[in-house]
């Protein structure tokens, strides 16, 4: 007599290749490059690891193809909401491929980003995404294709940059608070090259239309903090502000802390415009006028980028600029009355 005993044993690829009727090799196609595979024999592997539970070994499949199908991510900053975006499209695209990201957060400094990206390269990735202030010689030795996210004050020599045309951002700003009348405009900045550029395009449209400008906080941070104390600066200072442009949304956030402690409204006294568009500008509270930097879009093009690397390393390295666009709301008004 046979006794019915529990499945304690997790299958394997060899228990897939049984009930689905291919080679245990076959199976491993499927789960590496599945577009090789007839949609016959692919619906037939699917089908027998839905049925099995099966789950396939990380570790195997490194040791077979000599890749970890892992892809490691520094950021700086994990507070900065540009960063949400950036992981949602750039793991839109690396999922279908079988990709994971791994995460690593780092501090302002040379040493702190680098021992982040020491510990990714320790983990085998296949392939590194810096969104972070690199120093051109971190990356030397890497071994591996690297993208940089994001304008940055440093980019490693042979790695690709996708980044958001954040000149253009500026000046699309600057443009759009010019356009409703105002010429007495902050602009709340720091330190870093995503800010630079965005400082740069605003404050050359400024000077092109003859109106004055106001810029704070260059060699700051970007959180909301910065924003608050900036803007308290800049209103202590020049009361006679009418609009205030931030270098992110959190700024913004900032921004609108400092007019609310001096019984000023938004926009009736003061106009604000974020960069970003992150959920903050979104959400119905703040209601905020914000330039879209379509960071989900640059972490698709940074996915596919690293992809194109990885199966081409010889590829030399590409720059790309994803185009802005600016979402009006309800935080910036006409200025209807200027002395």
């Amino acid at each position: 007599m046979t006794l019915n005993r529990p499945k304690t044993r997790r299958p394997t690829i060899y228990d897939v290749a049984r009930q689905a009727g291919v080679s245990p090799s076959l199976v491993s196609l499927v789960l590496q490059n599945p577009v090789r595979v007839s949609e016959k024999r692919r619906e037939a592997v699917q089908a027998a690891i839905s049925d099995l539970g099966y789950r396939p070994s990380r570790a195997a499949t490194t040791l077979a193809s000599s890749r970890t199908k892992s892809i490691g991510l520094v950021i700086d900053d994990y507070r900065n909401l540009w960063f949400v975006d950036l992981l949602r499209g750039m793991e839109s695209a690396l999922t279908e491929h079988g990709y994971q990201v791994m995460l690593a957060d780092s501090r302002p400094g040379e040493n702190r980003i680098k021992e982040a990206v020491d510990g990714l390269l320790a983990m085998h990735v296949d392939g590194l995404v810096i969104a972070a202030e690199p120093s051109p010689s971190m990356l030397s030795g890497a071994g591996v294709p690297t993208v940089v996210a994001g304008w940055r004050d440093g980019v490693p020599a042979g790695a690709d940059l996708i980044t958001n045309d954040d000149d253009g951002g500026g000046a699309m700003a600057a443009d759009h608070l010019l356009g409703l009348g105002h010429r007495r405009i902050g602009h709340l900045t720091g330190s870093g090259g995503a800010a630079a550029h965005r400082r740069e395009g605003f404050r050359a449209r400024l000077q092109e239309a003859g109106a004055e400008q106001r810029i704070v906080g260059d060699a700051g941070g970007t959180s909301e903090e910065d924003g608050y104390a900036s803007a308290c600066w800049l209103l202590d200072n020049h009361p006679d502000t009418t609009a205030i442009f931030a270098a992110n949304d959190t700024m913004a956030l900032g921004a609108f802390g400092a007019i609310k402690a001096r019984g000023l409204a938004v926009p009736a006294d003061i106009s604000v415009i974020g960069y970003d568009n992150s959920t903050l500008a979104k959400s119905r509270y703040l209601d905020l006028t914000s330039v879209d930097n379509r960071s989900d879009l640059v972490g698709v093009d940074v996915a596919n980028a690293l992809l194109a690397r990885i199966q081409e390393p010889a590829t030399g390295p590409q720059r790309r600029l994803i185009e802005p666009t600016l979402v009006v709301r309800g935080t910036t008004a006409r200025r209807v009355h200027q002395a």
